[in-house]
């Protein structure tokens, strides 16, 4: 008896199973069958907007004149649309730049624009928009390479592109040193306390002296503008206090250090990413989406401005 409930239960989930696979063949075919439908409606449409031409357009009825011109504007519409999305420009008076210049970006992901889901180069590339759309003839080289550490930074100093870039340039920007941060966090993780982060801190303080003064060494005009780091923890690790502190020690440090050289100036990024009612973190929740980007570029801006502005009053004090 029990035997054959058995196999009548083994029949029923045997049918069951085989009316689930072929309701999803099914289903799964006519969904292709719309998906592929709607593919070629919308290449026909395209096809036949294009080859809408002006001879076409003057020898058809007014009504079709009409639609004809409105599918065009809408198109047009479409286009402007989504080269808005893409193209972040940061709405600043930039008078201060009174002669062209080169700027020279180097560093980690985020001088690359890692998590940019516009693909526009993050706060260089928003930085490089402002300045072609104000009509400003100043040229933007960005070398950031995700992953890089501050002694895989020092060691591609020594490369050609990027050392006759250097001797160019009147700006140089930098964001380096999370990829040190995370090198440690990586490997204490489950055990986080200061002690590895404040003996790396010590050696990245050594190393970013040594950039320093290999870029001054290359080009002891230049303006150096190093980016400091925000918390990107702060949302779903708030709790863990020593990684706050860690985030405020480095930056600390690496203002210090600025303070020393004549031509550095620290840019501080933290309190922008801090306590935000939007959303500023891409999905990795480690990268500034473009929306951070956009505040980052328009903090740099700032510091452009500002350090342009104190040049300009030396250059009066000396003259008078």
């Amino acid at each position: 008896m029990q035997r054959k409930k058995a196999t009548m239960m083994i029949i029923i989930i045997g049918s069951l199973l085989l009316v689930s696979v072929l309701l999803f063949l099914l289903l799964s075919d006519r969904e292709h069958t719309k998906v592929e439908s709607v593919k070629a409606i919308a290449s026909v449409n395209h096809e036949q907007t294009e080859n809408i031409g002006d001879t076409a357009a003057e020898h058809a009825p007014a009504e079709e004149k009409v639609q004809i011109e409105l599918v065009k504007e809408n198109d047009k519409s479409i286009r402007e649309d989504i080269k808005a999305k893409v193209r972040e420009v940061v709405e600043v008076a930039l008078d201060f730049f009174k002669k062209d210049q080169k700027i020279v970006s180097i560093g980690d992901s985020l001088t690359e624009g890692i998590g940019d889901e516009t693909d526009n180069g993050g706060y260089v590339g928003i930085l490089n928009n402002t300045f072609e759309d104000h009509n400003l003839n100043i040229t933007v080289e960005n070398f950031g390479k995700k992953g890089n550490r501050s002694d895989q930074l020092l060691k591609r100093l020594d490369k050609e592109d990027i050392t006759s870039a250097i001797k160019e340039a009147d700006i140089v920007l930098i964001t380096i040193g999370a990829n040190d941060i995370m090198k440690v966090l990586k490997s204490n993780f489950m055990n986080v306390s200061m002690e590895p982060f404040e003996e790396e801190r010590v050696k990245y303080i050594e190393r970013l002296t040594a950039i320093f003064n290999k870029i001054n060494e290359l080009n002891p005009d230049s303006q150096i503008y190093l980016i400091g780091f925000y918390n990107p923890f702060e949302r779903h690790f708030g709790e863990i206090k020593e990684l706050e502190m860690i985030i405020e020690n480095w930056n600390n440090a690496g203002k210090s250090l600025s303070e020393e050289y004549e031509n550095v100036k620290y840019v501080p990024t933290k309190d922008l990413f801090s306590n935000s009612n939007i959303d500023l973190l891409a999905e990795d929740e480690f990268h500034p989406n473009t929306s951070g980007y956009k505040l980052m570029a328009k903090r740099v801006l700032e510091y452009l401005k500002e350090s342009n502005e104190e040049t300009e009053i030396n250059t009066v004090d000396i003259e008078s």
